[in-house]
């Protein structure tokens, strides 16, 4: 049962799912933190703006909203591959190798049997 159940959890599908309900979830509400905490500032300090938001409008357009939320999502995807995706990665590279490693499953006793018997004939 261990053994279903360990294989139905390393399917690519399940984690493939997880892993986006993560970066949906998860972390977006650290990275908005870090976001509005960190990078907007550093970038209001560089434009010069006193700002809490970057605001850089385009005509009617607030292109900083835009650039704010794509800085959010570049942070939670590189989390994500980091902490998730390239550990998942290696333990299921370690499985392969171990099933490749792993010994042969004994003959059949038919199987056994049969290579008695033409081991006898060829005496």
């Amino acid at each position: 049962m261990f053994d279903e159940f360990k294989r139905f959890i390393f399917k690519g599908n399940v984690v493939d799912l997880s892993t986006g309900v993560i970066i949906g979830t998860a972390f977006s509400g650290i990275v908005k933190a870090f976001t509005d905490g960190i990078v907007n500032p550093l970038i209001n300090m560089m434009t010069g703006s006193d700002k809490p938001e970057v605001e850089w409008m385009v005509g009617a357009l607030n292109l900083g909203v835009v650039i704010s939320a794509a800085i959010n999502f570049l942070i939670v995807a590189a989390i994500v591959f980091f902490l998730i995706v390239k550990p998942m990665n290696k333990v299921l590279a370690i499985m392969k190798a171990q099933e490749a490693a792993a010994p042969p499953a004994p003959p059949a006793a038919d199987v056994v049997l049969l290579a008695e018997i033409r081991d006898l004939l060829k005496r």
